[in-house]
């Protein structure tokens, strides 16, 4: 049975609301004051954990994708990857305004000083190109090989995020080593993947 490209199309409205409504009930519960203890740091991290598990997403589609019955889901790949940089954006906005105020003195100290910062920021640098670049016209004007190039600085992203996760949480790092795992099988399939092809071309 195979994934009809309609239906694919028709799915994407709902997904792009089912997507977008996590951030609307997360704002909507900090202005309420009804996120706990702490709100601002659970903001930042609904926020951020979000982030990750959909770029988790997005690096899974590739695979799904290359079995026949699936991959027509291959299209879903850009707004899901648009939305993890919306998550991404929410996430860093929240640490530095809410946070920190702007204060980017103390900011870039902890950038500097901070290990599980740092690879954060690394990460939400990373996507800005790819961010920019998820768009028809760019893609035509820089041409695919380029765009395919600057794509692949998501299988650096996606560590650097589960990274970030893995070093600020201080309790029970269950969440984030299974999100390490996964991204590891993810990026070994990739390069299995990659080499396989490669072997098969004409020498």
């Amino acid at each position: 049975m195979y994934i009809k490209l309609n239906l694919v199309k028709k799915i994407k409205p709902l997904l792009f609301f089912l997507l977008l409504t996590p951030s609307i009930y997360w704002t909507t519960k900090f202005y309420l004051g009804d996120m706990g203890i702490n709100p601002i740091d659970k903001i930042i991290r609904e926020f951020g954990n979000f982030s990750l598990r959909l770029i988790i997403f997005t690096l899974f589609i590739t695979p799904l994708a290359k079995i026949k019955a699936l991959r027509s889901i291959e299209i879903l790949r850009r707004m899901i990857g648009l939305f993890a940089f919306y998550y991404i954006c929410l996430h860093f906005i929240s640490y530095i305004f809410l946070d920190h105020f702007f204060n980017w003195n103390y900011i870039l100290k902890d950038v500097y000083k901070r290990p599980f910062i740092t690879f954060g920021f690394t990460s939400f640098i990373l996507c800005i190109p790819l961010a920019a670049t998820s768009n028809n016209k760019l893609i035509k004007r820089i041409g695919y090989k380029i765009w395919k190039k600057i794509h692949r600085l998501i299988y650096f992203i996606a560590p650097l995020a589960a990274l970030h996760y893995y070093l600020l949480t201080k309790a029970d790092k269950t969440e984030p080593l299974i999100y390490i795992i996964l991204i590891v099988i993810l990026l070994v399939f990739r390069i299995f993947y990659y080499l396989s092809k490669k072997d098969s071309l004409p020498r």
